[in-house]
């Protein structure tokens, strides 16, 4: 069982349309999109892997996708800890994919901490904007 992070907590996975599908990419860490012939456009999701808790290449992965315009659903999934919620999310996440485990072992209110990650981000205490004060 996988338990879906967004900024309101834990839910079930709400993504009815199965992952076997033309409107469902599913990226390793290590993928090259400039080698990828992808249509943004007609991708609903977008799952990005992510095998150690130590490998930020998808925070890297996400925000290309994003600079290239995907509005779509982005997710990461695998080895993402509580702790990198707030990158996750900064990069161009929509959600965190993790198993029933890890919830366990880092639960709900862990992730919450980090759930107001537009107003911890480093660019805004530098640019002493109102959300950096909050």
């Amino acid at each position: 069982m996988t338990v879906i992070v967004t900024d309101t907590g834990f839910a079930q996975d709400d993504w009815t349309g199965g992952f076997e599908n033309n409107t469902v990419l599913e990226l390793a860490s290590d993928a090259n999109l400039a080698e990828l012939d992808l249509d943004l456009t007609a991708l609903q999701l977008i799952r990005i892997n992510f095998p150690s808790f130590a490998d930020g290449r998808g925070f890297t992965l996400s925000r290309q996708l994003r600079l290239k315009g995907y509005t779509g659903r982005l997710r990461a999934f695998g080895h993402v800890l509580a702790d990198q919620y707030a990158m996750a999310r900064r990069s161009g996440f929509d959600e965190v994919e993790i198993d029933a485990d890890l919830a366990k072992r880092q639960p709900e209110d862990q992730w919450l901490a980090r759930a107001n990650w537009q107003a911890h981000s480093y660019h805004a205490r530098v640019r002493g904007t109102a959300a950096a004060a909050s």
